[in-house]
């Protein structure tokens, strides 16, 4: 069953992706590929949709450590992520994100995307930095989203 997001992605939302699970470093959400939105040419997941669920997926088993710190902890963003592509995504993908190290400022994660028959279909690393807030153009500094608390696990 599906719990809210920890923090609202307007991206995120629009794809229509769901957030199973986020603890102790690990995450988990899916996406039900839909051939009118999330494929490319040939009619499977385009890899842009795939690389978006590593990227959440990685962040939010990041984030899932910190959570329980004030305002749900700091944001993240991506420093680099590296991507290879096994098999074409189509139907129901789980993706799964897990911490493999943090330190005060930084997370390396990995993460994987199996389709319904448990194949795996795509596999990431990614570092990301946690951040208070994001410095966007010139001197203005973008604080980071504070967390949704509501429902099972997000809170």
């Amino acid at each position: 069953m599906a719990i809210p997001f920890a923090v609202h992605i307007p991206f995120v939302a629009l794809l229509g992706c769901e957030l199973q699970f986020y603890d102790d470093g690990q995450a988990e959400i899916t996406l039900d590929v839909r051939e009118d939105a999330h494929t490319n040419s040939f009619g499977v997941a385009h890899g842009g949709v795939l690389m978006t669920l590593l990227d959440v997926a990685m962040a939010h088993a990041a984030r899932s450590t910190r959570k329980h710190e004030v305002d749900g902890g700091p944001g993240l963003v991506t420093i680099e992520m590296k991507t290879s592509f096994m098999r074409p995504g189509v139907g129901l993908l789980q993706v799964q994100g897990s911490l493999l190290q943090a330190t005060a400022k930084m997370a390396f994660c990995e993460g994987r995307i199996l389709d319904a028959e448990g194949k795996l279909c795509a596999h990431a690393t990614g570092t990301f930095k946690f951040l208070r807030a994001l410095p966007v153009s010139g001197r203005e500094l973008r604080p980071a989203a504070k967390p949704v608390l509501q429902g099972g696990g997000s809170d």
